[in-house]
């Protein structure tokens, strides 16, 4: 079947091509990137999650924490973020020239995430067309769109979480909400939004997901001028020929977050475009060692083995004699109070023979067995905790009201904000998370990009526009 081919959306007040750049946090994405992509007549979107700012020279600030406690420290990472965001979406509208549209992305879940979106919003008067918002459920995206009449987009992986959105908020500000973004929650990149009901294992087809999101749009009396953005998994729009023109669907966008790594514009480590080559099908890594409690996916680095095995490495426990727990566990532990089975003591020796010789509780009566140095780690960037996220697992920091979630620092997951800010400013890669998306295996099999060759944000999106 030939290609039917892409024709202009209106959004923002002018003709863009309907396709979006996936917003990629901590710096993935920057003004380089999505002012090129906006030039290029698409929809660029700036990341606003801890973006960068430059010095006289040009160079990246480090965001380097001074503040004696979480919660000062905390207040330095928004006042990091707003600046940021902003020094980002001046540079991109810059660059866009007039052309496309910029859009700024968050996470709900990200710390301070209100302030920050605000706080870019107010300095970025006319600059910024919409907002782009998952990683949560973001019921006051819409009232603070309409405060500063922007487009909002927000991001699902369900028609019920759409519903929800819609029936709490929604409703009350229709005319901003610009696009419905549907990111498929198995084959994304960062984090994803599968649901307990959901089996992370067997991906689902995005066809009669994004079909049902479309028929609850329209019983909840949603404009048909409201887009789906298809976001996850989407490579080459050949593969997505009967989604275009379909009136079951209504009008489809599509976002490409993974493809648009691998350019000349993007801001990511030359390390990372060449491992990006490398990739074979299955190495991007669906799990949950996220300190966000939330699905994510990354490529399967030894950072992320490091952590498989990690958790391999966990015995339960309890407090008193009960049940199978009729043994004491005498190697990683102080005190005699941890119960465990026989078998399971036998496997912490072995580990603690290996030099696994730390054992550290985790909320959920177990503990994992790790190296001294490891321990040191962990322990050291709990404690540097700088408060990026709304709920963490990984320190118990929370941030509002008493600024704990009340549970105990989970050692089995990491510091987020130091794993993306590694990767993306020069870090060795095997020590940090590199987030991609499913099919970044298709780096290495499409011809495009034979011979290293590597394409502008420009060639990329003709590239697209073509099909292929």
């Amino acid at each position: 079947m030939d290609f039917k081919g892409l024709k202009p959306i209106v959004y923002g007040g002018r003709e863009v091509w309907p396709l979006v750049e996936g917003g990629k946090g901590v710096a993935a994405t920057n003004h380089a990137s999505s002012g090129a992509w906006a030039a290029a007549g698409g929809i660029g979107t700036v990341s606003a999650v801890n973006a960068d700012s430059y010095d006289a020279n040009g160079d990246p600030i480090p965001q380097v924490y001074h503040g004696a406690t979480r919660k000062e420290r905390h207040q330095e990472l928004i006042r990091y973020a707003i600046a940021g965001g902003v020094e980002q979406v001046k540079r991109a509208h810059a660059i866009a020239g007039g052309h496309g549209a910029i859009n700024i992305n968050v996470l709900w879940e990200m710390g301070g995430a209100q302030e920050v979106l605000e706080g870019i919003l107010q300095q970025t008067p006319g600059m910024v067309t919409g907002v782009t918002c998952g990683a949560g459920m973001p019921y006051k995206l819409a009232e603070i769109a309409q405060r500063y009449n922007v487009c909002y987009l927000p991001i699902v992986s369900s028609a019920r979480a759409f519903r929800a959105l819609w029936k709490r908020s929604y409703h009350k500000v229709p005319d901003l909400l610009a696009a419905v973004v549907y990111e498929d929650p198995w084959l994304a990149g960062g984090h994803n939004g599968l649901s307990n009901a959901e089996d992370p294992t067997k991906p689902e087809d995005p066809y009669p997901r994004v079909k049902a999101l479309r028929e609850t749009m329209r019983a909840e009396g949603v404009s048909e001028d409201v887009h789906i953005v298809m976001a996850g998994g989407v490579w080459a729009l050949r593969e997505w020929n009967d989604w275009i023109d379909n009136p079951e669907l209504g009008s489809i966008v599509f976002q490409f977050g993974t493809r648009p790594l691998l350019t000349v514009e993007s801001p990511i480590p030359q390390a990372w475009k060449d491992l990006l080559r490398t990739v074979e099908p299955g190495e991007v890594l669906l799990h949950k060692f996220s300190p966000t409690g939330f699905y994510s996916s990354a490529i399967r680095n030894p950072f992320l083995r490091e952590l498989e095995a990690r958790s391999e490495r966990q015995i339960p426990y309890s407090r008193v004699e009960a049940g199978e727990h009729t043994v004491q566990l005498d190697v990683g532990v102080k005190g005699r109070n941890f119960w465990v089975a026989p078998k399971d003591l036998e496997r912490a020796r072995a580990w603690n023979a290996a030099g696994y010789t730390e054992a550290l509780k985790t909320p959920d009566d177990t503990v994992v067995f790790v190296t001294p140095p490891e321990r040191d780690v962990i322990r050291k960037d709990q404690t540097d905790c700088m408060g990026c996220l709304s709920h963490c697992g990984f320190s118990s920091w929370k941030d509002h009201d008493d600024f704990t979630t009340g549970r105990l620092a989970d050692p089995r997951s990491f510091c987020i904000q130091k794993g993306l800010q590694g990767a993306v400013h020069g870090a060795p890669l095997d020590e940090n998370l590199v987030f991609a998306g499913h099919a970044a295996y298709r780096f290495k099999q499409d011809p495009f990009y034979s011979n290293n060759f590597t394409p502008t944000v420009k060639e990329l999106v003709d590239r697209i526009l073509t099909g292929e």
